[in-house]
């Protein structure tokens, strides 16, 4: 059993103890009444973003890639995979691959992501996750998102080392900022397969920074974020969230620089609802089977010699 999955499971153990069974509990937890101190905010339990790909675009200002192909409603057609290549984020180089992804999608054919392809997602791309339960320490804050056991541990009150190792979701550093937290990540992994921002194949360099900012907000202020939602995303089945719940909502605001791929800063908003079921395992098996290819010949770990 390998060290990360080793990890993963001593982290959903602890976030039995401390959240399950029940969901009554994070709901009936008065928000902002952390016990870690009165003047930090209660972050923790679980959250859901039933909306797919899920990213909200901002009220102004630069925002994502989106998608081209769009329903008869006008939201964003999750059958085919489109990016705007035009939006003005985006470097010559990076246009072009991003076209090319949507060209892939509009020949009738599916193209390969870290989600259907069941690998690491990375930062910011993990953000598509529908369900999140937020675990908070003293000295880090643990994410265990709903798709695939992926996770993601942010130290707390410490900087970035002078020399950042790369890997799957970067190293991430947070502190509370009054009644925000804030989490700035470098170093995510660049020399791995499927390395994208988004569903729509944005890539992202060495110089990717991602600043993520987790915040209350009232049941008013979030029927915006919803309603600017819902012109992007369709809500889906992967989990449901309690429409009968009135209070507070976790928002995530985000913003994304990289010089290597992008002409300008980005930002947009995820905002969270209270689930109405349990929480639930979601799997994902890699396989040799290139399903939008057609055929056996994707790459999937192997060693030449057994374990045993």
């Amino acid at each position: 059993m390998s060290v990360r999955r080793l990890v993963f499971l001593a982290m959903v153990t602890l976030a039995a103890a401390a959240a399950m069974p029940a969901f009554a509990q994070t709901r009936s937890r008065a928000e902002g009444s952390a016990q870690a101190g009165p003047s930090i905010p209660d972050f923790s339990g679980v959250w859901v973003h039933p909306y797919f790909p899920g990213v909200e675009p901002p009220v102004s200002g630069p925002g994502p890639v989106l998608n081209r192909s769009r329903r008869r409603d006008g939201a964003g057609n999750i059958s085919q995979f489109v990016g705007d290549y035009t939006n003005p984020i985006l470097k010559p180089q990076a246009a072009e691959i991003v076209k090319r992804h949507g060209e892939i999608s509009l020949s009738g054919l599916t193209y390969p992501t870290p989600s259907n392809r069941c690998w690491p997602s990375g930062v910011p791309y993990i953000f598509f996750q529908p369900g999140i339960q937020m675990l908070q320490q003293p000295h880090q804050i643990v994410f265990l998102y709903l798709r695939d056991h992926e996770y993601r541990q942010v130290r707390l009150n410490q900087p970035h080392p002078a020399r950042v190792t790369p890997s799957w979701y970067g190293d991430s550093v947070g502190h509370y900022e009054g009644d925000t937290l804030v989490i700035d990540t470098v170093g995510v992994k660049t020399d791995r397969p499927f390395a994208m921002v988004d569903m729509y194949g944005t890539p992202y360099s060495s110089a990717l920074h991602v600043i993520e900012r987790y915040r209350f907000v009232d049941y008013e202020e979030a029927q915006a974020a919803v309603a600017r939602n819902m012109k992007e995303n369709i809500r889906v089945p992967d989990t449901a969230s309690d429409l009968s719940y009135r209070g507070k909502r976790l928002q995530l605001a985000f913003t994304v620089e990289d010089e290597g791929v992008f002409t300008m800063p980005w930002s947009a908003t995820i905002t969270y609802e209270r689930p109405a079921q349990e929480w639930l395992e979601i799997a994902c098996a890699e396989n040799i089977f290139d399903f939008y290819a057609g055929k056996n010949e994707a790459f999937v770990p192997t060693a030449n010699k057994p374990d045993f």
